[in-house]
């Protein structure tokens, strides 16, 4: 159960009023995905000016939800078997996630190894790996608590990195005017609601499950997995409402936002600026295996950056959407690169590393 207090209600109430004055006015200057980068931006900087934001995590858990069970709409038959098809494709895409983020770590490791001396040798090697793996940014910091890292500059990476895709790719895509290129629509595209009530009861119902079995992101797999089910079997419950949908952008945005603090920019600045410069070549390098990729499958390579991409499953997944560019092949690139990932990132650090302790447990 969640209690909160009528001032951090009312905190959250102002900060989603200010995301939503935020989205109307991207809506105004007509601006790709206004629901998620509108509002991340607006918050991002309120949070940082040091005004008293706030997010709920039951919105946040709702936000995914919703974005889990629209995304499980589009893996209809024809759509799952292209995806299995792909299967090498997303093999490659996950060993290349763990090479890049590896190498991340290793550049963070030797850029400021000697200047935290406060910081012993083999917690400044775990802190640096564990903030550099492309991975869920709950997920990494608590395997970097468990190998005695520095978890504050552990989750402050992660954040950085996750603003900077979020931000920077759509723009990125919004520039060179790719949009519209999906070929592959949901299964449904009309709402029906007493099939839309099914559909609810039973992606919660699924997350319920994956957060009681304690998996990564269960409001989002969950549902997600369900809806696959759903679609992949022939059934066309219902389509997801769009107003419905822009709202879980919003919160999703809100959650990211929230993250920074003036106290956040002055926790060790040249590290949250190497995460952030190195998180830009991260997604050049990116590009150009997303080009490499493309040429080998004969997908678009829009689609491929954004399956490559190190951004967050769901903001990734969302771009995809809006922009109809391949949204079921970036989800299964995300998807099975976060559980790749957050598997092999502990066992990968015990074997480079010798650490005899239980990372991934």
């Amino acid at each position: 159960m969640f209690f909160f207090s009528p001032r951090y209600l009312l905190r959250t109430a102002a900060t989603l009023a200010l995301a939503l004055a935020a989205a109307g006015l991207c809506l105004v200057l007509h601006a790709r995905l206004p629901w998620m980068i509108g509002p991340l931006l607006a918050v991002s900087l309120a949070s940082i000016a040091g005004l008293p934001t706030a997010s709920a995590v039951p919105l946040r858990n709702a936000g995914q939800w919703v974005i889990g069970a629209a995304l499980g709409l589009y893996f209809t038959p024809q759509v799952g078997a292209l995806v299995a098809g792909l299967w090498w494709a997303i093999a490659l895409a996950i060993a290349w996630a763990l090479a890049l983020g590896w190498g991340f770590g290793l550049a963070l490791h030797r850029l400021h190894a000697h200047r935290m001396p406060q910081v012993p040798a083999p917690a400044m090697r775990a802190t640096s790996y564990f903030a550099g793996a492309i991975g869920g940014a709950s997920e990494m910091t608590l395997m970097a608590e468990r190998a005695g890292a520095r978890t504050d500059l552990v989750a402050a990476a992660h954040s950085v990195r996750l603003v900077v895709v979020t931000v920077g790719i759509p723009f990125a895509m919004q520039w060179s005017g790719l949009h519209g290129l999906d070929n592959l629509p949901p299964a449904s595209r009309e709402v029906h609601w007493g099939g839309l009530a099914v559909l609810a009861a039973c992606t919660g119902a699924g997350a319920l499950a994956m957060q009681a079995l304690r998996r990564t992101n269960p409001w989002f797999i969950g549902p997600l997995l369900v809806a696959m089910g759903f679609t992949l079997g022939g059934h066309t419950l219902s389509a997801v409402p769009l107003w419905l949908s822009n709202a879980a952008q919003l919160v999703i945005a809100v959650s990211l936002g929230v993250r920074f603090s003036r106290e956040f920019l002055h926790t060790a600045p040249r590290w949250l600026a190497a995460a952030a410069g190195g998180t830009v070549v991260m997604v050049v390098l990116c590009g150009g295996f997303a080009v490499l990729l493309a040429r080998a499958t004969g997908l678009h390579w829009a689609t491929m950056v954004l399956g490559t991409s190190p951004g967050g499953i769901a903001e990734m997944s969302i771009t995809a959407k809006v922009l109809q560019l391949g949204v079921p092949v970036v989800t299964a690139f995300q998807v099975c690169r976060l559980v790749a990932v957050l598997v092999l990132t502990g066992p990968l650090y015990a074997w480079l590393y010798g650490h005899r302790g239980s990372i991934n447990k």
